[in-house]
């Protein structure tokens, strides 16, 4: 099999606007994605952190910095649309990830709340 970029999801519910439940909550699920998939970072192309518009307490890419020592992965935060009735308090990370493995065999990890989000898939864990 050859070497891909897969994407692998993620999403989790921080307790409040807080920097300390955001970098928390962040941690919690870097952590998850990498133990269920088995990810070593040095095969992470990139990491995208977007967070529900009323996070604004601290960037998701903080966590990745500071607990996990992720120096040299690019990171990137943005802000989801704030649709009505959307998700709140929410985090959600999308990994870039070189690796052999199919897509179908990826694990997609969503804790807390955001198990609605995608309960087909949280399920399925």
């Amino acid at each position: 099999m050859s070497m891909k970029v897969r994407g692998v999801r993620g999403a989790t519910t921080a307790e409040s606007n807080s920097r300390e439940a955001v970098v928390g909550a962040t941690a919690e699920l870097l952590n998850e994605m990498l133990a269920q998939n088995e990810i070593d970072s040095e095969d992470l192309a990139a990491v995208q952190f977007t967070t529900s518009p009323d996070l604004v307490a601290e960037f998701p890419a903080v966590a990745a910095r500071e607990a996990l020592g992720w120096k040299y992965v690019p990171l990137l935060n943005a802000v989801e649309i704030d649709r009505p009735g959307a998700q709140e308090l929410c985090i959600r990370i999308l990994m870039f990830w070189n690796t052999e493995r199919a897509q179908s065999d990826i694990k997609h990890v969503y804790l807390k709340d955001a198990v609605k989000l995608r309960a087909d898939l949280a399920s399925a864990q």
